[in-house]
């Protein structure tokens, strides 16, 4: 698959099936998440693998989507080291790209995920389960497996909704 048809192709997967994900798997997804780009080359992320069913359980436990959590094989946790950041709004960005690279890598792969962002809302639990230190902060989760065969779909605003020409004055 090339590129831009990953990217149009790529949608959130919220059912999986009982086939587990592979070790390999696992490390290319890692792999492709580090390689995102990051200002100074800082790389302010850290990633947390989770594969045990009872930790999946407890994270379960701090999302209104724990049946997509639950269902997944996988869940990264991805987390912002502040130790190693320099700008805090670049280094989300940076985190963001990585979080993309890695749901990009999923398709690829042919694995489904979904950016579970509602978990943050119970960040202090999730940071306790994980055991997460006092310069960790939490960005995200993605819950990683194989997927149904059910038919995802999705829409995009316009781009005359979201673009302009050299300032807001003037339309796409």
């Amino acid at each position: 698959m090339n590129t831009l048809d990953n990217i149009y192709n790529r949608r959130s997967v919220r059912r999986f099936t009982e086939k587990d994900v592979d070790d390999e798997a696992i490390t290319t997804l890692l792999e492709c998440a580090r390689w995102a780009p990051s200002g100074l080359n800082n790389q302010p992320w850290k990633f947390v693998v989770i594969r045990r069913e009872d930790t999946i359980e407890q994270l379960a436990g701090c999302t209104h989507y724990s049946d997509t959590v639950k269902g997944a094989k996988v869940l990264v946790a991805f987390y912002y080291d502040k130790e190693s950041g320099y700008n805090r709004t670049k280094d989300i960005q940076s985190i963001g790209a990585s979080i993309e690279n890695m749901l990009l890598a999923c398709n690829e792969l042919g694995l489904g995920a979904v950016w579970v962002g509602e978990i943050l809302n119970q960040e202090e639990k999730v940071n306790s389960i994980l055991k997460a230190p006092a310069d960790m902060e939490l960005m995200a989760v993605i819950a990683i497996g194989h997927p149904t065969d059910e038919e995802r779909s999705s829409t995009r605003k316009s781009l005359a909704e979201i673009t302009y020409r050299d300032n807001f004055e003037n339309e796409w």
